[in-house]
């Protein structure tokens, strides 16, 4: 990438690895799609905006230190490891070997019929209050399994 490009998205809250990871799942695994891309990208941009200000965050989540990806919290698999890391995606905080919706965060969201961008905008809404977002998931899951 060119120095106008790398200017651009660290003026938008993005990196360059938020650019690669998803080109490289597209490719090897057709998805996710751009449109998922632009979503979810939009959510960061606008929390990086509004909610910091356009300041990037000087911290990195510890990636070693999420959740194990088979812990659940009221039975719902992979959420304890998915909120930290949509909270670390909102603010800019995930390092560079963690992406926000990998194929397990895409199993879980296909799951759950949740969309990445939408579960990072209700993570931002209730971003102090977990037990609100777990609440919300089980309500979709809810609806999807009858």
């Amino acid at each position: 990438m060119n120095a106008e490009t790398l200017d651009f998205l660290a003026k938008i809250g993005l990196n360059t690895m938020d650019v690669f990871d998803y080109v490289e799942d597209s490719i090897t695994h057709q998805e996710p799609d751009f449109e998922t891309f632009l979503l979810v990208h939009a959510v960061r941009r606008d929390y990086f905006l509004q909610k910091q200000g356009g300041v990037p965050s000087k911290q990195r989540i510890d990636s070693t230190k999420l959740p194990a990806k088979q812990n659940k919290v009221r039975e719902i698999e992979w959420l304890p490891r998915l909120l930290p890391k949509a909270l670390a995606k909102l603010r800019g905080e995930l390092p560079s070997e963690t992406m926000y919706g990998c194929g397990g965060d895409r199993r879980f969201f296909k799951t759950h019929n949740i969309h990445p961008a939408e579960f990072l905008t209700v993570t931002w809404a209730h971003e102090n209050e977990p037990d609100m977002i777990v609440d919300w998931v089980e309500s979709r899951r809810a609806n999807t399994n009858p």
